[in-house]
């Protein structure tokens, strides 16, 4: 099991743990607004499951079937755990909305409030735990899974504002505005992540950033080519999928051209170990004398 799996694993513990703090504390209060906190931690340990399961797939090597491996069952982790949490607003709000036909006073004891400050606090410092590690791994699981505790710990601390006015100023009806809210925070994040994840089952290209260095690289070490154009990028998960034609002279002897697509290569497996590159060689004719000029 590497890191990656062990930190998706690690967020499954965590998840149940918090689950039951936060459930807790709804029994405590009887809050609708700590039962709306409470649900989306449901929807956390399911979305920890998926992703736990997710990056074991992606971490199988390449076969027969799956040439290219495996990597883009992240995605595929993200758009459910999206599908979830949206799943999941829609309950909260049907809770509210039973809630504000039947108000219902809240009791905020010591204990149950402290229960939710407790869940918080572990689910602050484990969402920064799976965003360091996540972009430092390059795990969409992971980032996606971080990207929804990141949402939990918001709405868990206006879940705490809003039952606090609530008791204090004696207005039932604030209880399920505040579950309102919140499930229309945590709507508005699973359809973020669902929106993030499909770009990348959809292929998309590497960020900008990323391109702007993959280009200086291969300007600053194609030394005896001419040009390179119609370079194209893709993500799966951590890799980066790279393959662009490189225009050389037309008495070049195959081993030459050779020697310059692998100098190329180590210096862009330098810049990332984990990118996948493909080099056509063109004669001079081809050249386009819009691509990438070789310094």
């Amino acid at each position: 099991m590497d890191q990656t799996q062990r930190i998706a694993l690690g967020s499954v513990v965590v998840g149940l743990l918090v689950l039951g703090l936060k459930s807790a504390a709804y029994l405590l209060t009887g809050s609708v607004a700590l039962y709306s906190d409470a649900a989306e931690s449901v929807v956390n340990v399911a979305a920890a499951c998926a992703a736990f399961v997710a990056v074991r797939i992606a971490a199988a090597p390449p076969d027969r079937e799956h040439p290219y491996g495996h990597h883009k069952a992240e995605y595929i982790s993200a758009v459910v755990e999206g599908a979830l949490i949206i799943i999941a607003a829609f309950a909260i709000l049907n809770e509210a909305w039973s809630a504000f036909r039947s108000p219902r006073p809240v009791d905020l004891t010591p204990l149950g409030v402290g229960a939710n400050v407790l869940a918080s606090a572990i689910n602050a410092a484990w969402c920064w735990v799976l965003f360091s590690r996540g972009r430092a791994l390059r795990s969409p699981a992971l980032v996606a899974d971080g990207k929804h505790l990141l949402s939990d710990v918001v709405s868990s601390a206006g879940v705490l504002v809003g039952i606090g006015a609530a008791f204090a100023f004696g207005q039932a009806w604030l209880d399920p505005a505040i579950a309102c809210l919140v499930a229309l925070n945590v709507l508005w994040s699973g359809a973020q992540l669902v929106r993030s994840s499909v770009g990348g089952l959809m292929d998309e290209a590497a960020d900008e950033r990323q391109i702007a260095r993959i280009r200086t690289t291969i300007s600053e070490t194609a030394e005896g080519a001419i040009e390179a154009h119609d370079l194209r990028t893709r993500q799966a998960g951590r890799l980066t999928f790279l393959d662009f034609h490189l225009v050389v002279p037309g008495d070049m002897r195959v081993s030459a051209a050779h020697d310059i697509c692998d100098r190329i290569e180590r210096a862009l497996h330098a810049m990332d170990g984990d990118m996948i590159v493909t080099i056509h060689v063109e004669p001079d004719d081809k050249a386009k004398h819009a691509g990438i000029v070789v310094l």
